[in-house]
């Protein structure tokens, strides 16, 4: 297998030691990071290195293209290769030799050649061993080479790993390296970025200044950048506002609002200015000619609604600066709602010159008109009409021009002004309740809102409430103060004829009335109450009212038998219910009913002494308490809920406190005026809670109490006569008269017939006068009741005395034995 020497030939590890040793080592080239900075001309020379040492690598950073690497060949792959040298050699040898024995001549050569071929035969003999020794040493080198070879493949990949080591090591160093000067970056960047941002909130005074101070500046108000130019200070005062700190920030924000005070300045110049061209145009064209209604319309409105839209962005620059500041106190302005509110005085005083005449023009020719110059209804609702269409136009326009409604509802009240100006004194001249009431029906029903309607009021929709307000007041004031004159001459300095207490004989005038009146009834059917007073509360509407202004047929029949002082307090009741405000009429109504109660109460005490042959006292509890009753029924109606307040003012201390100083002859001395002067020298202020109902009630029970008293001891008069004439006379009689129990049994007789006599009467008296059973047969259980009370007493009394008789008896008889 080794038999040929030459195979050793072609082992590459076959090369001595010394030359592998002198083969130059590969060795990484040094870090940028290491290489030292002082030499430039070294670290171009180092980058020209790196260039020619890879021409042909890509700038971009990445791993070296992959190649395979050629599998080492193994040991039987030599041997072929061997084995053809070898045969080669050995005929090369057979080759030689067959040569030169041709080429013998003589016998030295022969001798030569012999001796040649016996070393060779000796050499061939020894080529076995020869060849395994060389194949040995071959061997050895090979197996020299390989560990040389492995010890120098460690040595590089340990150089390997400490250059990766130290090149990790410098590339995090580069890295952080890196980092700080990206922070550093983005910290110089955003350094610049501030100064730059904040620098233009002051590189920006210059030019404005120069722009809003420059001649024709004011033509460029309707621009788009003239509004970019407000954005623009707005934001710098903005950002001078919130860093009061910067150096000159407070003259720079002084000299930026006096910047936007001229911008907004330069708006309402050229807002009055178009304005009043507006209006000198409608003027004059109305002064060339005469127009019509419609031509008028058109003109007045169709002409301001040319340039309102433009005008409107113009005006809203100012009111979006014209909002108070936070933490502003209550009631202040804004620093620019004056410059708003001439915008809105300009265009009231402008619009108020072309419309206010024609109102007023309008208004007297309602008035002057045959059918509304002396009617107060008919003139406020025609008047009260047109005002409203015209109020309904200007509020349109006005939301046209502006944004709001700031300064609105002043300009409409000035437009109502001549309507005031004629219904007011019409107002304060009407004296017939009747037509105040119709006025207050009329604006609380058609132009006031309901203030219990769930639906709230539209926004963009005109509240003519606001404006009819006024006029509204002025009839409730005169209805109230009409209410109290009727109150006071026709309730409380009411003096009655005779003949309106002919009382019971009025219960039979209204009996035979409204027998008159009543329809024939089937036979068998329920009588109906001969008074034909209504069982429940009633308020008098406008239509239970005849054209004069009188009760109709059965309001008249249902207030028939009423005395005329109750009849007038329901009345102004219901015509003033809910036309005035609810406090107003609660006051009212206490003070009418309180009134009211005064006067009947009056009345019942005048029934007895006016007509003695045919009234008696019960007819006057009966009156009393049939109107009070009715009262009492009528005013549920009216909600009457609170106390109203009596307020006076007493100077009876005042009054006794001179009159004591003066008998003491101190009057004019200051230390005595002193000392009672936080006595009884200053008047008290007395408040005393008036409530009507109460009152009412209070006063009802009193005179049913008293009734009820005075026919329960008429009836039982007998038995406290004859009860305290036997008390009087027991002691006297008791042993003497075994006949004394007979008085007192006559007395009980007379109780028995007075009670079967008065029962009767008091039914009728209560048919004549009240309506309601219930109310009646209260009236006699209550009767009875006291009647029973009293005849219990009485026998009471009665079983007493005998016991203290027996007694006695007794022991007279204990002392005879």
């Amino acid at each position: 297998m080794y038999d040929d020497a030459s195979y050793y030939a072609f082992m590459p590890s076959a090369a001595p030691q010394e030359e592998r040793q002198a083969t130059p080592k590969h060795k990484r080239r040094q870090s940028l990071l290491q290489q030292p900075n002082e030499d430039p001309q070294a670290n171009d020379r180092t980058l020209d290195a790196i260039k020619e040492s890879s021409p042909n690598e890509s700038h971009d950073a990445g791993p070296p293209k992959a190649t395979l690497t050629r599998r080492a060949q193994s040991y039987s792959d030599f041997h072929h290769a061997v084995t053809a040298v070898l045969d080669e050699g050995i005929d090369g040898r057979e080759e030689k030799e067959e040569s030169n024995r041709r080429n013998i001549k003589d016998d030295l050569e022969f001798a030569n050649w012999y001796e040649n071929l016996e070393n060779d035969l000796l050499d061939a003999s020894h080529d076995e061993y020869t060849d395994y020794q060389r194949e040995l040493d071959l061997c050895s080198l090979h197996l020299d080479s390989l560990l040389s070879d492995t010890n120098s493949t460690l040595d590089l990949l340990s150089s390997l790993s400490d250059s990766f080591k130290s090149v990790e090591a410098q590339t995090t160093a580069f890295q952080k390296q890196c980092e700080g000067l990206s922070q550093e970056q983005k910290r110089l960047t955003q350094l610049a970025d501030g100064v730059s941002q904040n620098l233009k909130y002051y590189s920006f005074l210059e030019p404005v200044t120069r722009r809003l101070n420059a001649p024709g500046a004011g033509s460029i108000v309707r621009s788009q950048d003239f509004s970019s130019m407000l954005a623009r200070l707005d934001e710098c005062l903005e950002y001078m506002a919130a860093h009061p700190k910067h150096r000159e920030a407070s003259t720079y924000r002084s000299r930026y609002r006096l910047l936007m005070t001229r911008g907004l300045t330069l708006i309402r110049v050229n807002f009055v200015g178009g304005l009043r061209e507006i209006a000198s145009d409608v003027t004059k064209r109305i002064a060339d000619r005469q127009l019509n209604d419609t031509t008028m319309s058109a003109l007045l409105y169709a002409k301001f609604r040319v340039g309102a839209s433009e005008l409107k962005e113009v005006a809203q620059e100012i009111r979006k600066r014209a909002v108070r500041a936070p933490g502003a106190e209550p009631g202040a302005e804004s620093e620019y709602q004056s410059l708003m509110n001439e915008l809105y005085t300009s265009y009231s005083a402008t619009r108020g010159k072309l419309v206010i005449p024609l109102i007023r023009k309008k208004i007297g020719d309602v008035a002057a008109a045959p059918s509304t110059s002396k009617e107060l209804v008919p003139f406020a609702r025609n008047s009260i009409s047109y005002v409203r269409d015209i109020c309904s136009y200007e509020y349109d326009l006005w939301r046209e021009w502006f944004e709001g409604e700031d300064g609105l509802y002043d300009f409409l009240e000035s437009a109502c002004e001549p309507l005031y100006d004629h219904l007011r004194p019409r107002i304060i001249h009407e004296v017939e309740i009747l037509k105040l009431c119709e006025l207050c029906t009329l604006l609380q029903t058609r132009y006031m809102h309901d203030q219990e309607d769930d639906e709230p009021l539209d926004a963009n929709e005109l509240d003519f409430s606001v404006l009819i307000q006024p006029a509204l007041e002025d009839a409730q004031t005169r209805l109230v103060f009409r209410t109290q004159a009727i109150l006071r001459d026709e309730i409380e300095r009411y003096k009655p004829k005779p003949d309106v207490l002919d009382y019971p004989a009025n219960n039979h005038k209204v009996s035979l009335s409204g027998t008159k009146s009543r329809r024939p009834r089937r036979q068998g059917s329920i009588a109906e109450p001969t008074t034909p007073m209504p069982k429940t509360p009633m308020i008098v509407e406008q239509g239970d009212l005849s054209p004069n202004g009188q009760w109709d047929f059965d309001t008249q029949a249902a207030f028939q038998g009423w005395y005329p002082t109750l009849r007038k307090a329901i009345w102004l009741l219901s015509r003033i219910y809910r036309l005035v405000n609810s406090t107003v009429f609660d006051d009212l109504a206490h003070q009418i009913v309180h009134s009211t109660t005064l006067s009947l109460s009056h009345a019942s005490s005048l029934v007895p002494t006016t007509h003695p042959k045919t009234a008696t006292q019960a007819d006057a509890h009966l009156f009393l308490i049939k109107h009070l009753l009715l009262l009492k029924q009528q005013i549920v109606a009216f909600d009457i809920e609170y106390v109203s307040p009596d307020i006076n003012i007493d100077f009876s201390g005042v009054t006794n406190t001179f009159y004591e100083l003066r008998e003491r002859g101190s009057l004019f001395d200051p230390r005595s005026l002193w000392r009672h002067l936080g006595g009884n020298l200053l008047p008290k202020v007395v408040e005393n809670m008036l409530d009507a109902k109460v009152e009412l009630d209070g006063r009802l029970r009193q005179v049913i109490t008293t009734f009820t008293s005075a026919l329960a001891d008429r009836i039982t008069a007998p038995i406290n006569d004859a009860a305290a004439t036997t008390t009087a006379t027991a002691t006297a009689t008791a042993t003497k008269n075994k006949n004394s129990d007979q008085p007192l049994l006559k007395a009980v007789a007379a109780v028995q017939t007075l009670a079967e006599k008065e029962i009767p009467f008091l039914r009728k008296k209560l048919n004549e006068y009240l309506d309601d059973p219930r109310t009646k047969e209260t009236l006699v259980s209550a009767v009875q009741d006291l009647v029973l009370q009293n005849y219990e007493t009485f026998y009471d009394a009665v079983m007493q005395k005998e016991g203290a008789d027996a007694s006695i008896g007794g022991r007279k008889r204990g002392k005879g034995k």
